[in-house]
């Protein structure tokens, strides 16, 4: 019995040891030019959306993770550096009911306020009835939606990887190193879904800026993030 007890600590200090082995950069993508976003302990480099300092407690950390902090007092938080071209690179874990997600080519627009371009984190399960194909998982929000044929959703509770490469006006996102979803923003199908979204009023037009912030959103709901990092792309 003895020796049960002490296999169970040992299983559970491995766990503990591999949850907090993130948010390094191994040597290969030193010299791929990869750079972390979260340092896991802290929201070095990150603001609040308006720019002001992220509000203490809004956020937390824990194991190398960070995650929202459900209240009021909550927010989302935006890379203090803007990118163009780039691979982003993130893991996320949700709470049964979640909705968030990772936002790029994050700014103020002359005529609709602080936007950006969407990689939806959702519950798919928990929302399936009352959201459309372009809301789901993975989903450019509100614009293009995943192949769910090819998307491999991993169920709230356990992690999931996501990859958004943004060359020129391509956009790709991807899932648990799948890829998802790709689109052209210089093409008319992109146009077309501008106009047909919430975003159609936008000046100048939706998703034509060529650099923004990367976001994290808070929408109320459990989401925790963790080896996030991002390399320019040439």
């Amino acid at each position: 019995m003895r020796l049960i007890y002490l296999s169970i600590a040992l299983i559970i200090a491995a766990l503990n040891c591999c949850s907090q082995a993130g948010n390094l950069l191994t040597p290969e993508e030193i010299r791929e030019g990869w750079v972390l976003l979260f340092d896991g302990k802290s929201t070095d480099g990150w603001t609040a959306s308006d720019g002001r300092p992220v509000p203490e407690g809004t956020w937390s950390f824990s194991d190398g993770c960070l995650s929202t902090v459900i209240g009021d007092k909550s927010g989302d938080i935006i890379t203090v550096s803007e990118f163009s071209d780039f691979e982003l690179y993130a893991e996320f874990k949700i709470a049964p009911g979640a909705n968030s997600g990772i936002k790029y080519f994050f700014t103020t627009y002359e005529n609709g306020g602080r936007l950006g371009c969407e990689f939806q984190i959702i519950d798919d399960d928990s929302f399936k009835n009352v959201i459309g194909a372009k809301q789901l998982c993975g989903a450019l929000y509100d614009l293009f939606p995943p192949v769910e044929s090819a998307k491999k959703v991993n169920p709230p509770g356990e992690w999931n990887s996501v990859r958004i490469v943004a060359r020129g006006s391509d956009i790709e996102h991807w899932m648990n190193n799948v890829r998802i979803l790709k689109c052209n923003r210089a093409e008319k199908a992109f146009a077309e879904a501008v106009s047909e979204s919430k975003f159609s009023k936008t000046v100048p037009p939706f998703g034509s800026v060529e650099k923004g912030h990367i976001l994290l959103q808070y929408h109320g709901g459990l989401v925790s993030f963790r080896n996030i990092k991002i390399r320019e792309l040439q």
